[in-house]
């Protein structure tokens, strides 16, 4: 092995380590993610959709616990957990129905650097604000969502810890129970990842003359052990490879929606739409071999949007033209305040307090509350909940 080619595993290295100095930094005391974000009463009223005063009949009557103070007596407001709580007693559980089906949505686009992990982590983190069980599963093996979970993928997790155990050729696990985590959200929980996920697509590669007889059979598996898990939760977040693989192809069959991020940039709307027409080629095919793919929707959401740059407002403006109500109408802005979090290994909900202005804080934080909000009412419009919006018939000329 030459000096340059051991240079590259040098710098890999020494990159790791720095990730997870990083991580002890930010997770001190105890070098492992925690959760201080809280809520205060009028925000909690919000998102249970109630009065503060019924909140505060329910802990007069002792159908809630007291409200937590600090020493002074001034309340705290409340934690994740303990909204919960108050929402099982209040009845404001936008939890689905036995009948409902669990919302699985795949997080995916081809193209690199459109904020797809950032996407789906603010994602999880807004429907566990609002209240539904989550799970997120990290199927990219650049494991970008496991790290802003708070884990490092070279130093916490191992490959049996991924989906490799369940995906291989020689699995060593018949479901997945075994890769689930607990995350600091008492209602989300994580599948991680990490690099040796990948040899998952090594090994199909090597299968041979019967790599379409696997692959198939890993399609329909993952598809199989996501229905048996999704029975424990209202929403399942499946971050695939940025590039068609074996996996990607198979997140893309297990989904029965799909999320499509994209930067408001030429290059970025010319890759999509490469995507677009890659894709319906794919599931022309896998229907063709008889693996059905079935969405309840298909939306694209333009992230890392700058309203002050014209360029962006242009691209947006052929987004529109291009792909109609398929676009959602409300862009995740770009923020300094996500990118702060982002180097924190957080996202802007586990921020107990602004990192930059109180202002730029609570704009972000709305905008990300909108956009994810209209894939909520996507969600529950599936389950009957919401009354479907007026779309437009989806340009296509």
């Amino acid at each position: 092995m030459n000096a340059i080619v051991t240079q590259i595993g040098d710098l890999a290295d020494a990159g790791e380590r720095m990730i997870e100095r990083l991580r002890r930094k930010a997770f001190l005391p105890e070098s492992r993610k925690g959760l201080n974000v809280r809520f205060g009463i009028a925000e909690a009223a919000q998102l249970l959709g109630c009065s503060t005063n019924r909140i505060r009949m329910a802990e007069e009557d002792g159908r809630l616990p007291p409200a937590p103070a600090a020493d002074n007596g001034r309340r705290l407001g409340y934690t994740v957990g303990e909204l919960l709580h108050m929402r099982q007693v209040l009845g404001a559980s936008p939890a689905r129905g036995d009948s409902d089906v669990p919302a699985v949505i795949a997080v995916q686009n081809f193209k690199g650097g459109v904020g797809k992990s950032t996407v789906t982590t603010h994602l999880a983190h807004y429907f566990a604000v609002q209240g539904y069980r989550v799970l997120v599963v990290d199927c990219d093996s650049q494991a970008t969502t496991t790290t802003l979970f708070g884990f490092n993928p070279h130093f916490n997790i191992t490959r049996e810890e991924t989906l490799y155990p369940y995906l291989s050729i020689d699995p060593t696990q018949s479901d997945l129970d075994y890769a689930v985590k607990p995350t600091p959200w008492p209602n989300v929980d994580l599948i991680p990842s990490n690099l040796e996920l990948f040899d998952v697509e090594y090994e199909l590669a090597a299968a041979g003359s019967d790599g379409g007889s696997v692959l198939a059979a890993r399609f329909r598996k993952l598809k199989k052990g996501l229905i048996e898990l999704a029975g424990h939760y209202d929403v399942v977040l499946l971050d695939p490879p940025p590039a068609l693989g074996t996996i990607s192809l198979a997140v893309m069959q297990a989904a029965n929606a799909l999320l499509v991020p994209l930067a408001a940039t030429t290059p970025d709307f010319c890759s999509t739409v490469q995507f677009l027409s890659m894709m319906d080629q794919v599931l022309q095919q896998l229907a063709g071999a008889g693996i059905a793919v079935d969405y309840s929707f298909v939306r694209l959401i333009c992230s890392k949007f700058d309203g002050n740059d014209p360029s962006h407002a242009m691209v947006r403006a052929i987004m529109e033209q291009s792909f109609g109500p398929a676009l959602l109408p409300v862009p995740i802005l770009e923020s300094a305040e996500i990118s702060h979090a982002a180097m924190r290994m957080m996202t802007v909900y586990e921020l107990d307090k602004p990192i930059g202005t109180a202002k730029t804080h609570k704009r972000s934080r709305a905008n990300l509350d909108e956009a994810m909000g209209q894939i909520e009412q996507l969600v529950r419009q599936g389950w009957g909940r919401v009354a479907p919006a007026d779309e437009a018939v989806l340009y296509a000329g």
